[in-house]
C-alpha cells in the first residue's frame, strides 16, 4: 500500500504528494520520500541534493530555472506556509507558458513534485517559513535563468494583500518577462 497519495495535475508532470501522516499523542510520523512509491507513480528520477531556506513574510522566491541542467524538484515546507508556483516553459508544450499554484504549508504537509522545463518559485504567507527541496541535479550558479514574478504575460495569481510589494533579491528584480 502507498505512503502518498499523489494526484496528476493538468499540467503534464506536476503532482501534488499528500503522505500519509501516523499520529499519536506523542507527535507523528511520515515518510517524505519513497523510491519505489514515486516510481509507480511515474516519477523516476534520481535525487543528488537537498536545499533548505528560509523566509520572513511577503519574501518571492523566483522564478528560477537552470538552463543547460534543468532540475525536477519535489519541495515541501517545514515550518510556516507558501505559495509555490510552477510555470511550464517547455518549448512546444500544449501548457507553454501556463502556471500552476498551491498552498504548502508545516500543516498540510503537501509536497510538489516539479519536473525539468518549468521555472518554480514561492511567496511567503506565514510570518516566517522554512522551505526544502531535493533536485535531480547539481546547482550551477552560472546556469541560472529566471522570469519576472509578476509577468502579465503568464499572469500568476499571487496571494499578495493589496498594495503590498513583495520582497525581492536584487537578482530576482532584473529576470525579464516570458
Amino acid at each position: 500500500m502507498s505512503k502518498f497519495t499523489i494526484e496528476t495535475l493538468k499540467i503534464e508532470g506536476l503532482k501534488i504528494i499528500t503522505p500519509r501522516v501516523f499520529g499519536d499523542s506523542r507527535g507523528y510520523f511520515m515518510e517524505t520520500y519513497n523510491e519505489n512509491d514515486f516510481k509507480e507513480a511515474g516519477i523516476n528520477c534520481v535525487f543528488v541534493q537537498d536545499n533548505q531556506s528560509s523566509s520572513v513574510k511577503n519574501v518571492l522566491r523566483g522564478l528560477h530555472f537552470q538552463v543547460e541542467n534543468p532540475q525536477d524538484k519535489l519541495v515541501r515546507v517545514l515550518s510556516g506556509e507558501v505559495f509555490d508556483v510552477a510555470v511550464d516553459i517547455r518549448q512546444g508544450s500544449e501548457t507553454y507558458g501556463k502556471w500552476h499554484g498551491l498552498i504548502l504549508s508545516a500543516e498540510n504537509k503537501k509536497q510538489f513534485f516539479v519536473p525539468k522545463g518549468f521555472a518554480h518559485g514561492f511567496l511567503v504567507l506565514s510570518d516566517y517559513a522554512e522551505f526544502v527541496y531535493k533536485c535531480s541535479d547539481f546547482y550551477y550558479p552560472d546556469d541560472e535563468g529566471g522570469l519576472l514574478y509578476n509577468d502579465p504575460a503568464i499572469g500568476i495569481e499571487w496571494p499578495l494583500p493589496k498594495g503590498v510589494q513583495p520582497i525581492l533579491s536584487e537578482r530576482d528584480k532584473l529576470w525579464q518577462g516570458f
